[in-house]
């Protein structure tokens, strides 16, 4: 068995253009984005590794939150993979991404509709 580090950000709501239908292309629609990011670990973290040793957990947030502007995504799987190709570019230690995106705005009963996108590096 192999250690592993998965560093995690769940339920982000993030407005993003996206969607096929007519009424989906001209406003952001909020989308309910999670995020997991497996990394090489480390031998041992002591009480006074400094951050350098892992990856910075809100790193998970901005690659969710910073979508390019005014860019339309058509497929919500577009969104999961400029996340992850994010996340692989940012930091060489990330090994695998998993995104889960819901499209909040097509749920009648609070049924969550979306997809789970996973990315290994190549």
């Amino acid at each position: 068995m192999t250690d592993s580090l998965t560093l995690e950000m769940h339920d982000l709501v993030v407005n993003v253009l996206t969607g096929i239908y007519s009424q989906e292309t001209h406003l952001a629609q909020p989308l309910k984005i999670s995020i997991s990011a497996e990394l090489a670990v480390a031998e041992h973290y002591a009480h006074d590794t400094p951050l350098s040793a892992s990856k910075n957990y809100m790193d998970l947030k901005m690659a969710a939150c910073d979508l390019p502007a005014g860019v339309h995504f058509t497929l919500i799987e577009a969104v999961g993979d400029h996340i992850a190709d994010r996340l692989f570019e940012e930091d060489h230690r990330v090994r695998k991404v998993t995104v889960k995106i819901v499209k909040l705005a097509i749920a009648e009963d609070g049924e969550a509709i979306g997809i789970t996108m996973v990315r290994c590096r190549k």
